[in-house]
């Protein structure tokens, strides 16, 4: 399983870790965006996209024979830091539906677009399943 690496007087973080160790076999999620299996956008409101990114996530780690909990690392990409701050507690609430207590390391950076048209946000992953 993974874990979770705090430095000694650093704060905890909310919602995510500073570092993650974890031994296994490593699958890589691409950036996923919140369109449905057959790649179209049915909302174009960022909460939404941001579960549907998550389910795509967690039907490519269940095909890869992952779980939520193997995630170690999540890099998001938003269009609008400040739609994403100002949604913060309804994406906490997504997030909790569709993967759950998972607090992997995490990066949030914020892009001028994507290449999906329509795409609000774009999140990869790298799962460590363990041996």
């Amino acid at each position: 399983m993974h874990t979770i690496v705090q430095p000694k007087g650093w704060p905890r973080p909310k919602g995510y870790a500073n570092g993650i160790a974890a031994e296994g076999k490593f699958l890589f999620v691409a950036g996923q965006v919140g369109w449905n299996e057959e790649e179209k956008f049915e909302s174009d409101d960022f909460v939404k996209q941001v579960e549907q990114a998550l389910k795509n996530i967690v039907a490519v780690l269940t095909e890869g024979g992952a779980r939520p909990e193997h995630i170690a690392r999540m890099t998001w990409y938003v269009t609008s830091k400040s739609e994403y701050l100002d949604r913060l507690a309804e994406i906490g609430q997504v997030y909790k539906k569709v993967i759950g207590a998972v607090f992997p390391a995490m990066s949030l950076v914020q892009v001028a677009g994507l290449v999906e048209v329509g795409a609000k946000l774009e999140i990869e992953v790298t799962a460590v399943i363990p041996k």
